[in-house]
């Protein structure tokens, strides 16, 4: 409406003559039209895009009301905000883009890589019965912060020992030298930092995953669950702990979270989610958990690191990690309640975040903000 004010307003003050009329409805049709097709545009590429931006959107709302039809489809709850896109001049060896092959995408097989900073034995002396596990970008420190601030603190939950690592992969981009040497620093202070020799994208969080699931296997065997959790979720441990104390909790071959059935592989070349036919032929993905949270049983990490030898790796983390699961014949289960793993919130409601296991933020600030709530007395 207010184009159409705003448009009779300047030809008003164009004094048009009378014989002009038709030709400038036809103009007026024609802008209409323009701003019709600009909006679609702007709506698709919205839509495609908006989770890089605010993951508690409507995109997440639309993709949420899919699943619970079972039309399940890709989206990316393992954000850019997770692991920064960085130099890709410098990813050229280790990253796979839109216009290459499995030729040069390094193996996922994580005994490719080695720790550059390492905390072999903290296990050893914490003997701990749950370990979170948190892929998070170089440059993200004030995650991190949140982090140690907040869920982070909680080493002992319900008599059981919990510890709490962070795993990065080298930084790139013109600052590369200065930030390695901060995560040098903050190694040294905190003694939580794990990093690997993997440049860190987001086009190799598979890689970031399987190193993971090695360092469990070789430096953790002694632990009874593992959780990959992403930086910017919410992590209700005492909630998880009932779910891991539960006598009905498997203590083997078990792994659980949001779990993700028939979702389509994206051939779209223009997608974020891209996968070549090379890389992931099947046109949809097995079985797997979101990977914003899963926690699983310590024996799984050493049987998917074994089969990943034998697994062509492709981009997608969690579906592929699915795609060993598959190969090891364990199939993801559902939580008992599966609403205590949550994409989103649409706002802060306090008996909603007492009730839940893990869901997204929006920031650092807001874990903060939240999590005081949560654990302020009543």
């Amino acid at each position: 409406m207010e184009v159409k004010i705003s448009n009779r307003n300047v030809w008003t003050k164009s004094n048009l003559v009378q014989d002009q009329i038709p030709y400038r409805c036809h103009i007026k049709k024609g802008f209409i039209l323009l701003i019709a097709l600009t909006f679609l545009l702007s709506a698709i590429v919205y839509i495609s895009d908006v989770s890089d931006i605010l993951p508690n959107t409507l995109y997440t709302k639309v993709v949420n009301k899919i699943q619970s039809y079972y039309v399940v489809i890709e989206f990316p709850f393992t954000r850019d905000n997770q692991v920064q896109q960085l130099n890709t001049t410098q990813t050229t060896n280790v990253a796979i883009t839109n216009n290459t092959t499995s030729d040069n995408y390094h193996v996922a097989y994580p005994h490719n890589y080695q720790f550059i900073l390492d905390e072999p034995d903290k296990c050893l002396k914490q003997n701990p019965f749950l370990v979170l596990m948190v892929p998070v970008a170089p440059q993200q420190l004030e995650a991190r912060k949140a982090i140690r601030s907040t869920w982070g603190t909680e080493t002992n939950v319900q008599r059981k020992s919990v510890m709490t690592l962070f795993v990065v992969g080298l930084p790139g981009g013109a600052d590369s030298n200065k930030t390695q040497q901060e995560l040098e620093e903050e190694s040294r202070e905190h003694g939580d930092l794990l990093q690997s020799n993997f440049i860190d994208t987001y086009i190799n969080l598979t890689i970031k995953t399987m190193v993971i699931m090695d360092w469990l296997t070789t430096r953790c065997p002694q632990a009874s669950y593992g959780m990959k959790i992403d930086s910017d979720m919410f992590l209700n441990l005492e909630n998880l702990m009932t779910l891991l104390l539960d006598p009905k909790t498997p203590k083997q071959n078990y792994i659980t979270g949001m779990v993700m059935w028939n979702t389509p592989v994206i051939r779209n070349k223009g997608s974020k989610w891209y996968v070549p036919e090379d890389l992931y032929p099947e046109p949809n993905y097995p079985t797997y958990l979101l990977g914003m949270g899963y926690v699983f049983s310590n024996d799984l990490p050493p049987k998917l690191v074994e089969v990943s030898k034998d697994i062509k790796p492709f981009n997608i983390e969690d579906a592929y990690v699915g795609a060993c699961l598959k190969r090891l014949g364990v199939g993801p289960s559902s939580p008992p309640d599966p609403s205590q793993f949550r994409s989103f919130m649409s706002e802060f409601k306090r008996e909603e975040f007492l009730r839940v296991i893990t869901t997204i933020l929006g920031s650092p600030k807001q874990l903060i903000e939240f999590w005081k709530d949560v654990k302020r007395s009543v």
